[in-house]
């Protein structure tokens, strides 16, 4: 799916009219199955942009066209459809705690389904292989029957990014997608999102604060800074003097968060004895 903003704008519904809007004047164009990585300091616009782009929010000025079509200029059912066709995984994905991983990640099929189809779903998962196959891309295939409240932090977004690779959607739009990970797991749920969507001739851009994971895995680079462009560039061409001046107000967030080693198994931690009570 190709995508154009032209001189952007957005504004959260829910902000003060004297606020500035979130992104301002934004103009960029990405080709169909094209892969790029949006950077930039918290409070950049980065979250906001997806939004625009999944039809979530509606641009507070200028225009944004998708294959060449304004969405918001289209009838009710034919922007429905068209959001079918889109793939938005948030930072934190909306997970039913008591639900099976299986159902949560079938989930990803539900704006192309029927209604009837998608009820059925609920209780008798339609296409279980599918499910097993884009969990096994991201090293959860086991947890196939689990329920979502017993998986830890790092694999609930695992399943949230494994609905991508059932959704058949055009488009991807991935909202940090490694804030919960480990290094090692970080680095194959890219390489299976980027993967993916070539397979699939989907194009994806990605909101990612881990800047090393964006120049190793993306061929293009967007910075965005106080919700303006700062650069749209390769990244073979991004200089640390071009990061350093991204993350001028915030240093500490150029390396990327800490990551969060809750899903990474503890190999230096030592068997505890069990306690036994005999009566």
């Amino acid at each position: 799916m190709k995508l154009q903003l032209t001189a952007c704008s957005g504004r959260h519904p829910a902000s003060a009219p004297s606020a500035p809007a979130a992104l301002r004047a934004l103009s960029l164009t990405v080709a169909a199955g094209e892969q790029l990585a949006v950077i930039g300091p918290s409070g950049a616009g980065k979250t906001t942009l997806l939004h625009l782009l999944a039809c979530a929010m509606r641009p507070s000025a200028g225009a944004l066209a998708l294959d060449g079509q304004d969405p918001w200029a289209l009838p009710r059912s034919q922007l429905q459809r068209l959001r079918g066709h889109l793939f938005l995984a948030p930072q934190v994905p909306p997970l039913p705690p008591r639900q099976r991983v299986v159902t949560a990640v079938l989930a990803g099929q539900l704006p192309r389904m029927g209604l009837w189809r998608s009820l059925r779903s609920l209780f008798y998962p339609v296409d279980i292989p599918a499910a097993d196959a884009a969990l096994n891309h991201f090293d959860l295939s086991e947890k196939l029957f689990e329920r979502v409240d017993r998986l830890s932090g790092g694999e609930r977004q695992r399943v949230g990014l494994a609905r991508a690779l059932v959704s058949g959607a055009q488009l991807w739009l991935v909202d940090e997608p490694l804030s919960a990970l480990d290094p090692t797991r970080a680095v194959q749920a890219v390489a299976s999102l980027t993967e993916g969507a070539r397979a699939k001739g989907a194009t994806l851009v990605a909101t990612l604060h881990h800047v090393e994971m964006a120049l190793a895995h993306f061929p293009r680079i967007v910075g965005l800074r106080d919700g303006e462009l700062a650069f749209d560039l390769p990244s073979a061409q991004v200089t640390p003097e071009i990061l350093q001046a991204l993350y001028a107000q915030h240093p500490e967030e150029l390396s990327g968060p800490v990551p969060n080693l809750s899903d990474a198994p503890d190999l230096s931690a030592k068997p505890q004895p069990a306690v036994m009570h005999c009566r």
